[in-house]
């Protein structure tokens, strides 16, 4: 009875105070800062406004402290070692490891595809501010990945019963576009960004899954047997296409861009709602109406994917005017679902769905990537790109840390399973896409100019 009583206290608190929360939520958008000046005695269009978030130009100094923050905190608490897991003792001679073997833990797993955008997210900070730290930082790690594998895999082959490699099954023997397309793309650009270790072994095998072993459609679509039969999930852009596009740029071989295309040109074909200007999550054959929730990282993804195929895409590739105005048309109808934050919905469409950091930063990070190399207007769109910027730097804590972000998320056909999803700094979708978009935007601060003009960011043109 005490029990049953209890339980019914903290679900009353926990109403209570999401219903305090959600209150305090929708005060933080409201305005805050009505004057008792009247019109002739002071000038009111230069008053103050009360900006959730800051507001106005933004400095590459600030964005370096940010991105310095960011990789002292994880270059602590990521680990590259391995350990016995009942002992906790070292394991240094990879000749005799055993089942007990384990990757040292951490805060994060260092080969996950969260942390393939995170390698990939230090490179281009690296090649950005000019520090070395950053490459280091993925060198260090994939190096030791692609060291230890080889004795993983033969461990695996001798002794069946241990299971398929270890810590390191993933990347050995892929069962998922999750375990090997991320991390794929980033040992690709690694490789072309003059790191020496040996990452073809694991490059080839990997590109060989995505091609030949994943499981597809009938017209050769990426698609999952979960949570239905035949489901195509708007992730699994993102999961296959940059590392098809970037083994075409590694081997000039024009078959890796023909298939990255032809995954964005059918997917998007089935999932992109015009109307909208953004996808719906998933996909599902056989039937007639989808699930139509319009998931913000999911759609992070999908413009990501676009991104990284057009940046490495031939000028004269048959399918490069079909990628690039499906790029023109997400762009657009993100834009048309900012909040005045500076952040997106997790639901883009429905603003009572919280705001959320990781697709924010993937948005910030895309579109200035687009200005950058003359896809899209900057004009248009660089100032909601600064003010997105400046909107996730208020989730960077002094640890390092980033905050915000939706933890792992499966497909939903109810909108409770998408406004609920937890959110957590340990979530490490938000570290490479913070990364990435902070170092575009010093890129975007280096080749545009930028002016407060009549109290507004403002995009400086030229005379």
């Amino acid at each position: 009875m005490y029990v049953k009583s209890l339980s019914k206290k903290f679900i009353f608190q926990g109403v209570l105070l999401s219903a305090l929360v959600l209150g305090h939520s929708q005060n933080a958008s409201a305005q805050r800062n009505e004057t008792k000046a009247n019109d002739s005695n002071t000038p009111l269009h230069l008053l103050q406004p009360d900006y959730p978030v800051p507001y106005g130009l933004v400095k590459k100094e600030n964005i370096v402290k940010d991105l310095n923050r960011i990789y002292a905190y994880l270059n602590n608490v990521t680990p590259t070692a391995f350990v016995d897991s009942k002992t906790g003792k070292p394991v240094t001679d990879l000749t005799k490891i055993d089942q007990n073997t384990a990757l040292q833990k951490g805060n994060y797993r260092i080969v996950s595809y969260e942390w393939g955008v995170t390698y990939s997210s230090m490179l281009l900070a690296s090649q950005v501010t000019g520090d070395p730290k950053f490459k280091e930082y993925a060198d260090k790690r994939l190096q030791f990945i692609a060291e230890s594998v080889p004795f993983f895999k033969k461990t695996s082959t001798e002794h069946a019963d241990w299971g398929t490699a270890g810590p390191l099954r993933g990347l050995v023997d892929p069962h998922a576009l999750d375990d090997c397309g991320a991390m794929c793309a980033a040992m690709i650009k690694a490789t072309r960004a003059g790191t020496t270790g040996n990452f073809r072994p694991l490059i080839d095998s990997h590109i060989d899954y995505i091609l030949n072993k994943e499981h597809k459609l009938k017209d050769g679509s990426l698609a999952r047997n979960r949570p239905q039969p035949n489901t195509i999930w708007l992730d699994d852009l993102f999961m296959a296409v940059p590392a098809l596009a970037q083994m075409g740029k590694l081997t000039g071989e024009k078959k890796y861009y023909d298939e990255a295309v032809k995954q964005v040109l059918q997917i998007s074909g089935r999932m992109f709602v015009k109307d909208k200007g953004v996808y719906m999550h998933g996909w599902v054959e056989g039937m007639t109406e989808h699930p139509e929730f319009h998931w913000a990282r999911a759609n992070g993804w999908a413009i990501l994917t676009k991104v990284e195929l057009l940046d490495v895409l031939p000028a004269n590739h048959p399918g490069r005017p079909k990628i690039l105005e499906l790029l023109k048309a997400q762009v657009r109808g993100l834009a048309s679902y900012q909040s005045g934050s500076g952040f997106w919905h997790q639901l883009l469409d429905r603003n009572d769905s919280y705001l959320e950091t990781s697709a924010t930063a993937i948005y910030a990070y895309s579109i200035a990537k687009a200005i950058n190399n003359g896809w899209i207007d900057g004009l248009t769109y660089a100032p909601m790109t600064l003010l997105a910027w400046n909107a996730v730097s208020t989730k960077i804590n002094k640890e390092g840390q980033v905050e915000g972000t939706c933890v792992g998320t499966g497909m939903g056909f109810d909108p409770a399973f998408y406004y609920h999803r937890p959110i957590s700094p340990y979530a490490a979708h938000g570290y490479g896409p913070v990364i990435m978009a902070g170092a575009e935007v010093i890129n975007l601060l280096a080749n545009k100019s930028f002016e407060i003009n009549d109290s507004s960011v403002q995009l400086l043109q030229k005379k």
